[in-house]
């Protein structure tokens, strides 16, 4: 590649079994992350089958549109096992075994006191002008080839000027194994300083804020103009219920000033829908305010199931500021735990601003916290009316500053359901505590 362009990788994935859904394939989620912090912008991912033809399709197709091609699995000893033979076939390299190669899986054999079937020694072939990435965790080793690829004129469209060097394409062809245990240490000990070696690295920095409360469309148009017509910058969203993540990706010397400077005027933009950072949950941020303003947290749940405090209970921590968690599903426990009144949810019934009420402020009184959350609602897909629909959740937050309830209707399944409306209470105490 040229330097100053910034690299494209393609990561193609091989195995009949990923496409026939037996496995998930995880090493993208792996390898892409990795190759961001280089500034290395993975642009497609691809999986085919154990079939000779589509993988050399796939690779033959990458290599025209990436810098840098990936490709996992089909390494083995197997007859399904192909990926070492199509590139090399491919790329026009004669397969050779390499003594060292050989004798490296013959001592793991011996130490293991098995006897190496035959079809092991395959898996020391290597093509020609190939660079040997060690495996400590199996036999097959990763493999490595620069390639020269004459050019086709539609690879230029859309896309920064080309790495092109005497009339051919400058690429880089990795083959790496398919288990995550072999793949995982092979990637961060071999490719990653190779990537740097070779000058595939562009300084990049990346940020995430994590907003909640609003859609994806409206968080985009209060940061795009920020960096409209910027070649420097990238922007992405991962929306999710109740939920949107920002992520911000700068690029070049000057990376971490321009990202300093963008992240502070998206914060100014989008205020208080900010609740964390990329590792953040929001239930992390919420117990961790709560120990930083010494407060307490009581919850009653109805139609969430004791998912909240689950969520809460599964913070380091939280045992300091989490005092109890009541699930009352039915209008008894409502009742006898918490002290709703009969005429309450015979007046108004069990899903109602009043009864929210009654379960913030009765769980608060009962265990003597800070702060005490009721939640109440119809999660369906059954049980609902006209005047009740589907989807209808009271949040009640009662506090040392009075009692908020909010009403929302939530149209998802029950699962879905039953966390936008956990997450709508741990957003309240944090807004609560931001105020206390």
């Amino acid at each position: 590649m040229i330097e100053g362009v910034m690299a494209n990788c393609e990561i193609i994935a091989t195995g009949t079994e990923l496409l026939l859904g037996y496995v998930v394939n995880t090493h993208p989620n792996y390898i892409a992350p990795r190759l961001g912090s280089l500034g290395i912008r993975v642009t497609r991912i691809v999986t085919v089958g154990d079939d000779r033809q589509a993988m050399a399709d796939a690779v033959s197709q990458a290599l025209q549109r990436a810098d840098l091609v990936i490709v996992t699995g089909g390494l083995g000893p197997t007859s399904d096992d192909v990926t070492r033979d199509v590139v090399a076939e491919l790329l026009g390299r004669r397969l050779r075994e390499d003594k060292k190669v050989l004798a490296k899986i013959k001592v793991r054999f011996r130490v293991r006191r098995v006897r190496m079937p035959k079809a092991i020694a395959v898996q020391a072939q290597v093509p020609e002008g190939a660079r040997v990435l060690p495996n400590d965790h199996g036999t097959a080793p990763g493999l490595a080839m620069e390639a020269e690829v004459e050019p086709e004129e539609k690879v230029s469209l859309l896309r920064e000027p080309l790495p092109v060097k005497y009339g051919v394409l400058q690429r880089l062809v990795v083959l790496l194994p398919g288990p995550p245990r072999e793949l995982q240490p092979m990637f961060d000990n071999h490719v990653m300083p190779l990537l740097r070696a070779r000058g595939y690295a562009t300084p990049a920095v990346c940020r995430v804020l994590r907003t909640v409360g609003v859609g994806e469309s409206w968080v985009a148009e209060m940061v795009e103009s920020l960096v409209k017509g910027r070649r420097d910058v990238e922007l992405g969203y991962c929306a999710r219920p109740n939920e949107v993540d920002v992520r911000l990706i700068t690029r070049g010397p000057g990376a971490v000033k321009l990202a300093d400077e963008l992240e502070a005027r998206m914060r100014a933009r989008l205020g208080d829908i900010i609740f964390g950072g990329e590792n953040d949950r929001l239930e992390d941020v919420v117990v961790r305010e709560l120990i930083r303003w010494k407060r307490t947290l009581a919850t009653a749940e109805s139609c969430t199931g004791g998912l909240l405090a689950s969520r809460i209970t599964n913070v380091s921590g939280s045992s300091g500021v989490f005092m109890e968690g009541i699930v009352c599903y039915s209008n008894e426990a409502k009742m006898r735990d918490v002290g709703v009144r009969a005429k309450a949810l015979k007046t108004h019934g069990a899903v109602s601003r009043p009864v929210a009420r009654e379960l913030a402020e009765g769980i608060r009184r009962r265990v003597g916290t800070d702060f005490g959350i009721g939640i109440t609602g119809i999660a369906g897909p059954t049980g609902g009316t006209p005047k009740k629909p589907v989807g209808l959740v009271f949040i009640a937050l009662a506090g040392p500053r009075g009692t908020e309830v909010r009403r929302m209707i939530c149209r998802y399944d029950r699962e879905a359901f039953k966390f936008v409306a956990t997450q709508t209470a741990l957003d309240m105490v944090r807004r609560a505590l931001r105020v206390s």
